[in-house]
């Protein structure tokens, strides 16, 4: 299993990836795209940034990739070397996996993220989640 960065130009991979997943997410072109790849992408997940911090989405991996610990594998790699807070919207029932890899609920937002999470909690059942630099 190769965990890394995407570069710039092989961003269209990941949405690929997504697509090829049914999956609505998409990289944005501001967005660092992160990736495990055994031959082919397995999962991603995209920080991008937003005030004096990160905003993290699109994380997925494939069905029969899941439970083997490679979401885990690929948070870790993809926040290493942060030294900002990171935030993240997520259903309630990822909570506890989201908490295991230190996420807690964001009692504040930033103001970017607080009026898009308002919107989508017009359709959408949302929780806040950040994790600070360590």
């Amino acid at each position: 299993m190769h965990y890394r960065l995407l570069p710039t130009p092989l961003k269209p991979l990941a949405d690929k990836f997504y697509r090829s997943q049914r999956s609505p997410m998409r990289a944005s072109a501001a967005a660092q795209v992160w990736v495990a790849q055994k031959d082919a992408i397995i999962a991603s997940l995209c920080l991008r940034a937003v005030d004096d911090g990160l905003w993290l989405t699109g994380l997925l991996v494939m069905p029969d990739w899941r439970g083997q610990g490679i979401a885990t594998r690929l948070l870790t790699e993809a926040l290493a070397d942060r030294r900002m807070p990171v935030w993240l919207f997520c259903h309630p029932d990822l909570q506890p996996f989201y908490q295991r890899q230190g996420f807690r609920p964001a009692p504040l937002l930033p103001p970017t993220l607080h009026q898009r999470l308002k919107r989508y909690q017009l359709t959408k059942k949302l929780v806040a989640m950040h994790c600070q630099p360590q």
